[in-house]
């Protein structure tokens, strides 16, 4: 079983920057594939980023290209999300994910996913 914890949310005015990060704990000797999600009130919750495990691949939504850079720890079990240039409809709760692969294979359906951390709120003010 693997444990993921976020942390680094909280309010922020709109063009600050946010560094959400993701702790997993458990059998993190199994390869994952790392994704960030993120749900708005009254909203889906919708992909944000992705990483694969090599760090080889990764995807952005396009309402966050540009703007967001997901990366991986040098020890390989944190996963974090920099958030630049925030804007209102950024905020949400941020959920970490991750899924047991080692491909390179982008991510980007919650479905495929299998293991997810409690969330943390991110709220940007205008």
């Amino acid at each position: 079983q693997v444990q993921l914890v976020e942390s680094g949310g909280g309010l922020v005015q709109a063009g600050g920057s946010l560094r959400l990060s993701c702790a997993a704990s458990g059998r993190t000797f199994s390869r994952f594939g790392s994704g960030w999600f993120r749900q708005a009130p009254g909203k889906e919750r919708e992909f944000v980023a992705f990483i694969s495990w090599s760090g080889g691949s990764t995807y952005y939504a396009d309402s966050v290209k540009g703007r967001f850079t997901i990366s991986r720890g040098n020890a390989m079990n944190t996963v974090y999300l920099q958030m630049n240039s925030l804007k209102p409809e950024d905020t949400a709760v941020y959920y970490c994910a991750a899924v047991r692969s080692s491909s390179d294979y982008v991510r980007r359906s919650e479905l495929e996913y299998d293991y997810w951390g409690q969330g943390t709120q991110v709220t940007v003010s205008s």
